[in-house]
């Protein structure tokens, strides 16, 4: 028996091959990509951004240094009024970070125990130059330092010194005739005689030349009272 041989299916042509001419093949052209076009790089905008992610990563490293730098600084520990002088007692020594301001050091705490307080200083202020003067415009040439004994009712109880008063004439009761008035009208405590309280009476005060004579007078009767000035200074 003859039996005819068959192609192999596998060498056929694929059936689904589409043939150049036939309705479902693609002309040459159609059958390319298009073309892509290339990225456009710019090498200013990636210099720039590197720039900032290094000047930030400065900056940072520059603020860790830093802060590990410690400086020495003069702390007030007890209030100075202005045209006070800086006692040594009201300094002491604090180690601060670095931040570049120029605050005194406290080596030199003799040379500003010379000095004298421009601004009210609080207790817990860290001292710098433009805080003091060597000479003082409440303490000077027109001025005087009176002292004063007081009796109870005619200071404040909490009185001390850098506070700022006014002075006024209190007649006795004996005088029924005479009026209180006002001798001067801003005063500045240069001390207090119970050391940072006016607890004894005893009080020294900065007044114009020209009325201490005044003052002095009537303190000599008991006829003076102090009354604070809140927020002077």
């Amino acid at each position: 028996m003859r039996i005819s041989e068959r192609p192999d299916r596998d060498s056929r042509a694929p059936v689904n091959a589409e043939r150049p001419g036939s309705p479902g093949a693609l002309s040459g052209p159609a059958s390319r990509k298009l073309p892509v076009p290339p990225r456009e790089r710019k090498p200013a905008l990636a210099a720039l951004a590197l720039l900032l992610v290094l000047g930030g990563a400065l900056a940072t490293t520059l603020l860790v240094v830093r802060s590990g730098d410690r400086v020495s600084a003069i702390r007030i520990t007890q209030q100075v009024g202005p045209g006070q002088p800086i006692p040594p007692e009201a300094m002491e020594e604090v180690q601060i970070a670095d931040t570049g301001v120029a605050y005194v050091d406290y080596r030199h705490r003799q040379e500003v125990a010379t000095t004298f307080a421009r601004v009210t200083l609080l207790p817990g202020t860290l001292l710098t130059e433009q805080m003091v003067s060597r000479s003082s415009e409440q303490v000077g040439p027109g001025k005087v330092i009176l002292g004063l004994a007081l009796k109870a009712g005619q200071m404040p109880l909490d009185l001390k010194a850098g506070d700022h008063v006014q002075v006024l004439y209190a007649p006795g009761s004996g005088k029924a005739a005479a009026q209180g008035k006002v001798l001067a009208p801003s005063a500045l405590v240069d001390a207090v005689g119970g050391g940072e309280t006016s607890s004894t009476g005893l009080v020294s005060i900065v007044v114009d030349a020209t009325v201490s004579p005044t003052i002095a007078m009537y303190a000599s009767g008991g006829e003076i009272a102090v009354g604070k000035l809140p927020g002077a200074g």
